[in-house]
């Protein structure tokens, strides 16, 4: 059996679960609306409180598509309910972050500044050398910051680009001179 899998999705109070035929699951919750519509094969069913995911039989297709529908619909609920959120940091002398409207404006040592607006849904803000992406729905949250993340990533000399928070950075020697 699916350690997930079997594990109930507990649902908080103020947020709303509804499953429609063929798996479209709908949470609804203070912080806002999300739907998706899961594997069909799955057996979901909402019981006192708590929302418990079944399998039909034992195959493996069945097997680890019973963990990842248990663990999509946890993450719907962990975000209506409270929200995802991902830190960046900027290192490098004169790498910027800077925010105009919805647009966020990096310096990070190209000829020009990247910009990059919020995808709906989603919010960036800037402080100091870090940038804080959030929103409701964890995939779009972890897409947008690894796009951010992207436009230079850090490199393993200085360390100088754009890293997660808690990202760890493996250092290499740099050339040593002749003697």
């Amino acid at each position: 059996m699916s350690r997930i899998g079997r594990l109930p999705v507990a649902i908080p109070a103020g947020v709303t679960v509804e499953i429609k035929e063929n798996n479209h699951v709908t949470v609804k919750g203070p912080k806002g609306t999300l739907e998706r519509v899961l594997p069909a094969e799955m057996e979901i069913k909402q019981e006192d409180g708590h929302v418990v995911v079944t399998r039909p039989n034992d195959l493996k297709k069945m097997k680890s598509l019973h963990g990842l529908t248990r663990t999509l619909i946890q993450n719907m609920v962990v975000g209506v309910s409270e929200g995802y959120t991902k830190t960046l940091e900027v290192n490098g002398v004169g790498y910027r972050a800077a925010k105009q409207g919805n647009k966020l404006v990096l310096s990070l040592g190209y000829s020009h500044p990247v910009e990059m607006v919020d995808p709906e849904g989603i919010s960036s803000a800037v402080d100091g050398n870090k940038i804080v992406v959030s929103g409701i729905d964890k995939e779009k949250v972890g897409q947008y910051a690894a796009e951010i993340r992207d436009k230079r990533r850090p490199e393993p000399y200085k360390g100088k680009g754009i890293k997660y928070a808690d990202e760890v950075i493996r250092r290499k020697v740099g050339k040593t001179g002749k003697k």
